[in-house]
């Protein structure tokens, strides 16, 4: 088989890093985030057949470039993002997304305005003052906002008037939501806890970069008290940052988010933590059940470790700049095209045979669309240390096993193998090969496995 192209072609993970950092944030000058990015609206994208003459992006292009590439460069992955995760509808022009972005604007500063006046104690993180970097934090976040302030006084008076009236239009589209004061105290509590831990060390959070911590509050905050049915969780804080780093745009950050919750919001419920383990373990069960036995035992808590991985996306694993792409790589969602595309080839096949001359049929087994492709990363690196993991007698050392796993994992050779493991229970799920039924007499171009093959990098 030909080797998977998992790297961006045309850059090194260290260069992809570098390359990532100066695009954002301006080389080696960090800074806080700005509130809104107009230029973007209007930036095209050079991925090859990905964006037409009018600005419209043809989205299933644009999946399987991601996936197919191991990801788009970092000088693109900003604006790519903000297709791939719903802020930007792929099918809207440029001129579109311009009045789209002064919408977006409008409405996210209308509703941080209302939780900030329900409950204005708030407004401000309460600090210890033992903590001098959170104290240069506030400072530089402070900075930030006497500037926008700024800003908006220097603008034309037709801006301001476009403004106004859609800041009318957003108050009354929120003037009837209310806020459970004592739900949304506990959010911000623990929001303010949370926020500090969030990884310093990252570049992103250096220098003035440290103001940022304070836009990610904000974000989070409003995400969750205009979505009491989410609200906040632990571990929301290092998902949202990774959106807040790549797109360095306080606004775009909270739409992106919540469009990317609005599907994996269950992920952080206690019903959606004991859904992903159970599908983790049902797919392993399929991949090597001598591994699945060992694991599971008498119950499934030997699996919780795996939640970690899956809900944030492998964060802790892989190096920083590789758990970014593969967190792209997963969120174009290629498993759920190729299943889409799989069951249209199996129907093929199943016409195919209902005229074949021998008139007999078989079975198709169904594939399981719930097995997303993050779970076949997951199985990929339970396999790759099978045999460490039987070696593990009891949770303790099995949870010290693959806490030591972090940051050691190879991203190229795990996404190979998670493919293959895709592939091959494709393979199995759409034909037995033990009965012997396909026609000899079709041409390769006709073949169910021809176009099942075609649909994966693996050749």
């Amino acid at each position: 088989m030909e080797a998977l192209n998992t790297g961006n072609p045309r850059q090194t993970s260290e260069e992809q890093s570098t390359a990532s950092s100066h695009q954002l944030h301006g080389g080696s000058q960090r800074r806080v985030a700005a509130i809104s990015s107009p230029a973007l609206a209007v930036a095209r994208l050079t991925l090859p057949r990905v964006m037409d003459a009018e600005g419209r992006v043809d989205e299933s292009r644009l999946r399987m470039h991601i996936f197919k590439n191991g990801g788009v460069c970092p000088s693109e992955r900003g604006l790519a993002w903000r297709f791939l995760f719903g802020m930007y509808p792929c099918g809207s022009t440029a001129l579109e997304r311009s009045l789209l972005q002064e919408q977006l604007v409008v409405r996210y500063q209308v509703m941080k305005r209302k939780w900030q006046h329900f409950l204005p104690s708030a407004m401000r993180m309460h600090l210890n003052g033992t903590d001098a970097e959170l104290l240069a934090a506030v400072r530089y976040f402070d900075q930030r906002q006497a500037q926008t302030q700024q800003q908006s006084q220097d603008r034309s008076e037709a801006v301001r008037v476009r403004m106004a009236f859609l800041e009318l239009q957003a108050q009354i589209l929120f003037e009837r939501v209310t806020f459970d004061r004592e739900e949304l105290q506990e959010a911000i509590r623990i929001i303010d806890k949370d926020v500090p831990r969030t990884n310093r060390d990252l570049s992103y959070y250096q220098n003035e970069g440290l103001g940022n911590l304070l836009v990610l509050r904000e974000i989070l905050i409003t995400y969750a008290a205009f979505h009491p049915e989410v609200s906040y969780a632990q571990g929301m804080n290092d998902l949202c940052s990774r959106f807040l780093e790549v797109l360095d745009c306080e606004v775009d950050t909270f739409w992106s988010f919540s469009c990317y919750m609005e599907k994996f919001s269950r992920d952080f419920r206690a019903d959606g933590l004991h859904r992903k383990i159970e599908l983790e373990a049902a797919l392993l069960k399929e991949l090597d059940p001598p591994l699945y036995a060992h694991l599971v035992k008498d119950n499934m808590e030997r699996f919780t470790f795996c939640h970690r991985w899956l809900l944030l996306g492998f964060q802790r694993e892989f190096e920083h700049s590789e758990a970014l792409r593969l967190f792209e790589i997963l969120s174009c969602d290629h498993l759920e095209l190729i299943s889409q595309q799989v069951d249209r080839a199996r129907y093929q096949e199943r016409v195919a045979q209902k005229f074949s001359t021998d008139g007999s049929e078989s079975e198709l087994q169904a594939i399981n669309t719930d097995f997303t492709f993050e779970l076949f990363i997951c199985a990929a690196i339970l396999l790759e240390h099978r045999e460490s993991l039987l070696q593990c007698p009891d949770d303790v050392q099995l949870l010290q096993y693959t806490n030591g796993l972090q940051g050691t994992l190879d991203l190229n050779s795990i996404l190979k193998k998670a493919e293959n493991h895709f592939y091959n229970y494709c393979k199995r799920c759409a034909w037995d090969y033990t009965n012997g039924r396909c026609r000899p007499d079709r041409s390769k171009h006709e073949d169910f496995f021809y176009h099942l093959r075609s649909l994966f990098v693996l050749k």
